[in-house]
């Protein structure tokens, strides 16, 4: 934006110099012709007009060598301006690439989530009620895990190792009953590997 500003300022810069330069030449023109015609006859208007004319040869030399350097500062701005255009471009494609990435890997989990609902929502139905609540209420609890798996005597919801009395209890307990981690309160789930 402040390249293009500064282009634009630039290009005002330059009409208006040029239109400078035009108003010097248009009148050192008319004081040419009067010089040419004749139509001053004395000296002193002639002397003086000879003088303004060489005057305004300077002032537009002036306003001309102006002109050349706002059109090198203008096309340094456009450069610069061409430059930035490409590099916009070029991090707006990455960003469309990327929002492209991302909204097909949303797509990909909204999918795997509806998937792993509708599982969830079969085995719930298997689940005894009290339980299903319990596991519910940890599980808004917890941050999204009411359960957790007891691997080799640590439970893998709070990464503790259990005592050698909890897993004691845990050992005698039935296979049917609901056992509870100590540190973080969720359910653990025994398996083969749980270390008991």
């Amino acid at each position: 934006m402040a390249a293009q500003t500064e282009e634009s300022d630039c290009a005002r810069e330059q009409t208006k110099a040029e239109q400078d330069v035009d108003q010097v030449r248009q009148r050192s023109a008319r004081d040419q012709q009067r010089l040419d015609s004749g139509a001053v006859t004395s000296p002193k208007d002639l002397e003086n007009l000879q003088r303004e004319i060489a005057s305004l040869a300077k002032r537009q030399g002036d306003l001309e060598d102006v002109v050349l350097e706002v059109m090198e500062r203008r096309e340094s701005a456009q450069e610069r301006v061409g430059e930035l255009t490409e590099r916009v471009a070029s991090v707006q494609s990455k960003i469309d690439d990327a929002t492209g990435r991302r909204d097909t890997a949303f797509g990909e989990i909204d999918r795997e989530a509806a998937t792993v609902t509708k599982e969830r929502e079969v085995i719930a139905g298997s689940v005894p009620a009290d339980l299903l609540k319990l596991y519910d209420k940890l599980r808004e609890q917890q941050g999204g895990i009411g359960a957790a798996k007891l691997y080799q005597r640590t439970c893998q919801g709070c990464r503790q190792e259990l005592a050698i009395t909890e897993l004691s209890e845990i050992r005698a307990a039935a296979p049917d009953t609901v056992v509870r981690c100590e540190n973080c309160r969720r359910i653990l789930v025994r398996t083969s590997e749980s270390g008991l």
